[in-house]
């Protein structure tokens, strides 16, 4: 088997600094750095520019403009997927016979065409995303993204169809495996974890002060995730609690009580100490698609986690307290503040984690790719 590999992205996956991209970028690293040589294709919007560090772990990097406003709509196809049409993403992707890993449904615009019907093409769902734009229509303050983010959401269901044309299907939790392997029996699914920036276990033993919440701050669902910690957790809970993140709302800043503390876009830096001192992650969740990196990155360099049965993994479960309702919620933090965290948590950690890294799950892909190339010779 040839080396190569065409890898399609929605976004430009640098800097690493939301779910998709994060999984991308150190996607990219772990590949890299096990043989395969990569052509990034991917799309260009908003503030994301071109950025060289790309460049260390593909033998390419070409950028193509998303279309956006009226430019990327169609009639039938969802926006998402409409937007992301160019014709010189697929003369680019001809140039050779590579295997191409499409990152999310929004990357397939061309996948079906005639000219790609003989080429090894795997689809890395990042989520449900039918379901995901679906919860996205729930959190909407306005009547007219409600509107978008449910018609979106009924054309990418329908879309799903044209997975057919795909020869594999890399899931990113076992919840979106089960769904993918039911609905679409004949495209084989299998579970690879989310990719992340940690490259070990790196937890310091003892006791913090404080719990944390962490996210991006300006997006609904963590917004309403924030809300239900403050008035229905922490309202009656005096220990402190601090929500870090990218931009939030001023209404969110100016109306929390004086035990919780809003740090607004924190360093990376900032957040690695936030997330390393704290001894409870509270990581309440409402989406149940897609895997939380937040959860990911809290159980690789943080201490206790409490969450909600949303975003449960098997795989993961033994190291996760879970709380069914804010009064759980309560009865958890109360009991686990005065427990230290100890070395042999740590080590138990460490052996629940090791299907988690970068690396494992980097071979597990490139042992399908080889698997699928064997099985169309």
């Amino acid at each position: 088997m040839s080396n190569k590999l065409h890898i399609i992205s929605l976004d430009i996956p640098y800097p690493p600094d939301y779910g998709g991209m994060i999984d991308v970028f150190y996607k990219l690293k772990a590949l890299s750095s096990l043989g395969l040589e990569i052509t990034l294709h991917c799309f260009e919007y908003g503030s994301r520019t071109p950025n060289a560090v790309l460049n260390q772990y593909c033998k390419k990097v070409i950028y193509y403009p998303r279309k956006t406003g009226f430019q990327g709509l169609n009639a039938s196809l969802p926006y998402i997927v409409s937007s992301r049409d160019d014709k010189t993403l697929l003369l680019n992707l001809m140039q050779d016979n590579s295997p191409i890993l499409f990152e999310g449904l929004h990357t397939t615009f061309w996948l079906n065409h005639p000219s790609l019907k003989n080429r090894i093409k795997l689809l890395r769902a990042h989520n449900i995303e039918s379901d995901y734009y679906y919860q996205l229509g729930n959190h909407a303050s306005s009547y007219l993204k409600k509107l978008y983010f449910y018609l979106e959401s009924n054309r990418l269901k329908w879309y799903e169809n044209y997975l057919s044309g795909m020869q594999h299907l890399l899931s990113i939790s076992e919840a979106d495996t089960r769904y993918f392997s039911t609905c679409y029996p004949n495209i084989p699914t299998s579970y690879i974890p989310a990719f992340h920036a940690n490259e070990e276990v790196n937890i310091i033993p003892g006791q913090g002060k404080y719990c944390l919440y962490h996210g991006n701050l300006s997006v609904a669902e963590n917004i309403k995730s924030v809300r239900y910690l403050v008035k229905e957790v922490f309202n009656d809970l005096n220990i402190p609690l601090i929500i870090a993140g990218k931009n939030p709302p001023a209404a969110l800043i100016n109306h929390v009580p004086d035990h919780i503390t809003i740090i607004a876009n924190p360093s990376e830096q900032e957040m690695e100490t936030l997330i390393s001192e704290a001894h409870i992650h509270v990581l309440p969740s409402f989406q149940n698609t897609g895997m939380k990196l937040k959860l990911l990155h809290a159980l690789f360099a943080g201490r206790f986690c409490i969450m909600n049965q949303s975003i449960l993994d098997e795989n993961i479960s033994t190291a996760i307290i879970f709380a069914k309702d804010a009064s759980a919620f309560k009865q958890h933090i109360r009991q686990t503040m005065p427990l230290p965290f100890t070395e042999e948590a740590i080590e138990s950690r460490k052996k629940v984690l090791k299907p988690y890294m970068n690396v494992v799950n980097g071979q597990k892909i490139i042992d399908i790719i080889q698997q699928t190339v064997k099985q169309t010779v």
